[in-house]
């Protein structure tokens, strides 16, 4: 970051944001989003200029740079508006309104996100990153018109706020219909039509990873036996694993390629996205086995272990593209700069991926690692074993960690969040139950402590933020959002499956009442972002479409669908049943962004293996199983319970029981006599 106002200080210095931090010495006088700052704007008749963006983000910082520390910029910022900076990662329900906004004025969202609205909060006009001239033409107009026209805004802000309201709008669907095959096919048709059968992923540049889409897919093409599905999914992990968006001397990947290839990264690394395709190639191994898959889950843990994980046992939420003031330039080497560290052994290196003397991106004579061919083809062109090869290049690595680490490092965020801190728990159950790797329970376990002790009250209340040393208090920034409940709800049920310890499942049970008493709404049958008890914003929304993290809606669904059949919830099933309704004709109109409810749609489908195993050795019976890819099943059992589908299950033998529509066949002691009983 560049500051050039050292002893200066905003209202942002007090904060705890390491985003609003960045920000506590520009010239403008920003605030943090609270009382203070709204009724200024209130008492002086101010437009309220909001401004969001999070710590790891690129354009966001070349805002700041070209804009926000930029004296004659700042001067009109503070003599015309109330200015005001969100971490979108800390307050989401205000991200989500202005991003609605913005996207119903430009038909694009993004960040840096910035509103400008009325003095009641009300946007009249937005954008993503501007050019510094051109922000301050923008600011002027604005600060003119509504001088001028003070009418004309306030009408306009109200049609744009109804907009808002009716923005991701879901009603009631009393009308039932039974979920078929049929509706999946509906879904899949259109959506292999955009998937890049050559590189993989959904269209062209720039490429998301999208981890829940091939989730879908795979599951689909497994339970559907589609054998088109299949190869998409399989070019789609080989390229992005092998491409330069994944970091092959630290592990982990950015947030996305800027390029169809994979090839050039956008270079933050956020937690979200990686516990994501943790979780994903790890479902992937046990799919089809592929080596390369479990190659990529061990280094990407590896990568939080080492670079996310704070000392509490929580993790945190990004790295950020830039270091030194450029982008990538901590990843990213010259050819001179790789044979400095390795020597003689630089050429293997250099093959192996791909650099040049020129580069092989934009930036001159400068490398962003990928690969483009496989180990075994590799090593037959170049007449070395291929376990030598393999060997050699890992001792290569290791040199260019090493030698990278003593780099200028990206900036850290070291926000935790509650719901992010889930979905790497959910990860690291998920890597334990394929791989069977002790230090991946161990770490799950003491993440799913840190948030129970650090981030859950009495009454089942979630802090969406940690705060060191306040943990007890949930202040502003720590009122929690509704993902924040799904996915350690989520997170939980899962960890329960690998241990087979209810008290996981029990506290995932009080989070659900919890959130059904203070999210859920009666009238349209879907939960709100926002609590009851929440702060009053212009508009309480729903999330219902997945994004880059599925909607917390559809989190919440198959949450209370498989703990209905845990507890045997009639409550939870309907509930459950009653969301997908609402959602269906959006699944079917447009399946890529409504992935984690065609997940749900596809296990209503296909139907829910319940396997119970119970006795002394239920454990190793579990892991037995998990070897076989069932991606529509929930394991329980051990060696009590009090779970309704174990009644009267446990007693010297250890048992295995498959179960499905709420009926269980005779139980079998053996793993391969239970797999006859299920049709995969």
């Amino acid at each position: 970051m560049y500051y050039t106002h050292i002893l200066s200080m905003n209202k942002l210095s007090s904060s705890t944001s390491p985003y609003l931090l960045q920000h506590a010495h520009n010239p403008v006088n920003w605030y943090p989003w609270g009382p203070e700052a709204l009724q200024k704007a209130e008492i002086e008749n101010k437009l309220l200029l909001v401004s969001i963006g999070y710590s790891a983000c690129h354009w966001c910082h070349v805002m700041e740079h070209e804009s926000f520390e930029n004296e004659q910029v700042a001067t009109i910022m503070n003599e015309h508006f109330v200015c005001i900076k969100v971490d979108r990662e800390e307050r989401p329900d205000i991200d989500q309104i202005y991003m609605s906004a913005v996207q119903l004025m430009t038909g694009r969202g993004g960040w840096p996100l910035n509103c400008i609205c009325l003095p009641d909060q009300r946007p009249v006009y937005g954008g993503t990153y501007f050019q510094k001239n051109d922000w301050m033409k923008l600011l002027i107009n604005l600060a003119d018109f509504w001088e001028q026209k003070p009418d004309d805004a306030e009408d306009y802000a109200a049609k744009l706020t109804k907009g808002i309201h009716q923005y991701e709008n879901i009603s009631f669907v009393t009308e039932k219909h039974n979920n078929t095959k049929a509706d999946l096919e509906v879904i899949i048709k259109p959506w292999k039509q955009h998937c890049d059968l050559t590189d993989g992923g959904m269209g062209q540049a720039p490429k998301f990873p999208l981890p829940n889409n091939w989730l879908f897919l795979m599951r689909y093409a497994h339970l559907m036996h589609d054998e088109t599905a299949q190869v998409i999914v399989r070019i789609t992990l080989e390229k992005m694993a092998k491409g330069g968006i994944y970091d092959h001397i630290g592990g982990g990947f950015a947030r996305y390629s800027v390029d169809s290839h994979w090839h050039v990264p956008h270079f933050e690394k956020m937690l979200y996205d990686n516990a994501q395709l943790i979780s994903l190639y790890a479902e992937a191994y046990t799919w089809c086995g592929d080596e390369l898959y479990k190659k990529i889950v061990k280094e990407t843990i590896s990568f939080i272990k080492r670079e996310l994980t704070s000392p509490e046992k929580g993790f945190y939420s990004a790295l950020d593209a830039d270091s030194e003031g450029v982008e990538g330039k901590f990843y990213t080497f010259t050819l001179a700069q790789v044979e400095a560290i390795l020597g003689n052994d630089a050429g293997l290196f250099c093959i192996y991926y791909n650099v040049t003397a020129d580069g092989n991106w934009e930036e001159e004579q400068t490398n962003v690692f990928f690969r483009n061919e496989d180990d075994e083809i590799l090593a037959e062109k170049l007449g070395i074993p291929v376990d030598k090869m393999v060997d050699k290049i890992a001792t290569l690595r290791d040199l260019m960690l090493d030698a990278r680490s003593k780099r200028v490092r990206p900036g850290l965020d070291y926000k935790i969040l509650t719901s992010w801190n889930g979905l790497m728990l959910k990860a690291l159950c998920d890597a334990y139950r394929v791989f069977d790797e002790t230090t991946y329970l161990e770490m799950a376990l003491d993440n799913a402590n840190f948030i129970k002790n650090n981030l859950i009250n009495a009454d089942y209340q979630i802090s969406r933020v940690y705060q060191k040393n306040n943990s007890d208090t949930l202040n502003l920034n720590g009122v929690a959002f509704l993902d924040d409940y799904a996915l350690v709800i989520q997170a939980y049920a899962d960890l329960y499956e690998v241990t087979l310890d209810e008290n996981w499942l029990l506290t995932a049970q009080k989070l659900t009442d919890y959130t059904l008493a203070n999210f859920y709404d009666n009238a349209s049958g879907m939960f709100f972002y926002t609590p009851n008890n929440g702060e009053q914003l212009i508009a309480r929304k729903l999330e219902v479409m997945d994004s880059v993290i599925p909607a917390s809606n559809s989190i919440m669904a198959r949450n209370l669908k498989k703990l209905g059949a845990l507890f045997n919830d009639l409550k939870y099933e309907q509930i459950s049943e009653q969301m997908i309704r609402n959602v269906k004709s959006l699944i079917l109109s447009y399946g890529s962004i409504y992935s984690n409810w065609a997940i749900l749609l596809l296990d209503d489908v296909s139907g829910i293996y319940e396997i119970a195993i119970t006795g002394q050795n239920a454990e190793i019976k579990r892991k037995e199983i998990e070897k076989k890819y069932i991606p529509n099943k929930i394991i329980l059992g051990g060696t009590k319970g009090s779970l309704p589908l174990l009644k009267d299950k446990f007693n010297a033998q250890t048992r295995i029981f498959v179960c499905k529509d709420k009926t269980c066949k005779l139980p079998v002691t053996e793993v391969e006599e239970a797999f006859k009983q299920i049709e995969v």
